[in-house]
């Protein structure tokens, strides 16, 4: 898509679009029209002197500080310094840009009081290619995720720093150099802008998508690996699955038997063996209980996307203005827990899968897939390689939600967590994009041995996919660029493409 609406109910698409792809961003007339009722709100609050928490007082432990109207620009100025305090490596451009949209779309509801022409500068700002240099740590998700959008934000007054092309620029000057202006925030816009679920929600909203491209490849990767191994697909029998009744472990059974649909590879019960291992037959039943864990987390994203996450909140059509606590993070930091769990169990049946593949004893194939073994090791070492991925994310599967430290002065007393839960979620995605990539390696090698010629056609075309980038094995080389080069082909959805064009699309 070339544009989104701002204002419309996003989807992962619209996220996806904006951060990735780069879509303009469409600010409606009726957006406007609510965003500017509710900043009128917010200065007849200032006028009347009515002691509202952010509008005419301090924030956390300083809410019974009253500030006057005169000093409403310093307040919002020195909030946004303040809370700038992350630290660490820059979260991706594409994140931020998540970031910038999800909050641009939660002002949008007219409930924050921010005033038009700042929230016409965050949508400038995706549509000129302004992207905030936002550090990933220093968020507890609880008042939002307020260090990160704090960053988020200081550009929008030419503090701080931003990318204008690539290039890393004080915030002045990244300003300058697209036209714009530096805008003075008045009551009630510095704390609009910061209290917010909007870095968890990014990290999540992407995440989440790149987790469905992983279910899919999970699935081909496991149908090349079944192939190579002579599995008996009988066990993804439909008769079977339907009576789990779990959707999940349905769809993962529909895309097993499409895959290998036609392949002169797989076995009958008793042609080779009675049944096969778990890695292999309880397919359906693990690849689809994670199919299960992510559908449940983009619903709870779906939701938080398109919620007005910030606090006090105003109504402006009953004339009242509300401090509650939409800004807690807990709902999307548990989903996210939850989502690098199920991710990472993808990774840890592939393993397993790789196991069988360079086993010998488990195989019936020559050791580590090489046809001149001790002089050669062949792919004896991806087998450690994915190991180390896999124990590395049971750590990072630990949950993030489960912790919670009190802060301003026990204020805040409980805390999610949940933007901890989002940056784990994505690197445990990193680590589950290899260790399919050296799946892919393996099972495209071991076909070698068994013939690619008798594959079904949509495992050849995955074979075929595998092949226009890593070429057999014919002697010992160096394996990292093969198995990064396929972790991009992953990532970027080339595999599943390649299949989906001879079957059609996967569930």
């Amino acid at each position: 898509m070339s544009t989104v609406e701002l204002g419309a109910h996003l989807g992962l698409p619209e996220v996806v679009a904006v951060a990735r792809q780069g879509a303009r961003v469409v600010l409606p007339p009726a957006v406007r029209e609510r965003v500017a009722r509710g900043s009128a709100m917010v200065s007849q609050l200032v006028q009347q002197r009515r002691p509202v928490y952010g509008i005419t007082t301090g924030f956390g432990k300083f809410s019974d500080v009253t500030i006057s109207p005169e000093e409403t620009a310093a307040l919002q100025r020195n909030l946004l310094m303040s809370h700038a305090c992350a630290v660490g490596d820059p979260l991706p451009q594409e994140v931020v840009r998540a970031m910038l949209l999800l909050r641009a779309q939660a002002l949008s509801h007219g409930h924050s009081g921010i005033r038009v022409e700042t929230l016409e500068l965050l949508v400038k700002f995706l549509n000129l290619g302004v992207v905030p240099v936002v550090p990933e740590q220093g968020s507890l998700g609880a008042s939002g995720d307020l260090a990160p959008l704090a960053h988020m934000s200081l550009p929008l007054i030419g503090l701080g720093e931003a990318y204008v092309n690539g290039e890393r620029l004080p915030g002045a000057e990244a300003l300058a150099r697209v036209g714009l202006e530096p805008v003075t925030l008045t009551a009630k816009e510095g704390l609009a802008l910061i209290n917010g679920t909007q870095a968890m929600t990014a990290l999540g909203c992407l995440g989440v998508y790149d987790a469905q491209t992983l279910l899919k490849t999970a699935d081909i990767a496991a149908a090349l690996t079944a192939e190579a191994l002579g599995a008996i697909p009988a066990a993804w029998d439909p008769r079977i699955q339907k009576l789990r009744l779990h959707p999940g472990q349905q769809a993962t059974g529909r895309n097993l038997r499409r895959l290998v649909e036609g392949s002169r590879l797989v076995t009958r019960p008793g042609q080779v063996r009675t049944q096969d291992p778990y890695t292999l037959r309880c397919l359906p039943q693990v690849h689809g209980a994670s199919r299960t864990a992510v559908a449940h987390v983009a619903e709870v994203l779906g939701w938080e996307m398109n919620a007005v996450t910030d606090n006090p909140l105003l109504f402006p059509e009953e004339g009242e203005v509300i401090s509650g606590g939409n800004f807690h993070g807990q709902p999307v930091a548990l989903a996210l827990d939850y989502l690098a769990i199920a991710v990472a169990e993808l990774a840890d049946i592939a393993e397993r899968r790789i196991e069988r593949l360079v086993n010998p004893q488990l195989s019936g194939l020559p050791a580590f897939l090489t046809s001149n073994g001790g002089l050669h090791s062949g792919l004896m070492i991806t087998q450690y390689t994915a190991a180390s991925l896999v124990s590395e994310n049971k750590v990072l599967a630990h949950p993030a939600s489960v912790d919670s430290i009190p802060s301003s002065a026990n204020q805040e007393d409980h805390v999610s967590m949940g933007t901890t839960a989002a940056r784990k979620a994505r690197k445990v995605m990193a680590n589950v994009r290899r260790v399919l990539a050296i799946e892919l390696l393996c099972a495209a090698q071991a076909l070698e041995f068994r013939g690619p010629e008798r594959l079904a056609p949509a495992t050849r075309a995955a074979y075929e996919a595998v092949r226009q980038r890593v070429a057999p094995l014919d002697g010992d080389r160096v394996m990292t660029p093969d198995i990064e080069s396929l972790a991009e082909m992953v990532h970027s959805g080339e595999l599943v493409s390649a299949v989906e064009k001879v079957i059609g699309e996967l569930e």
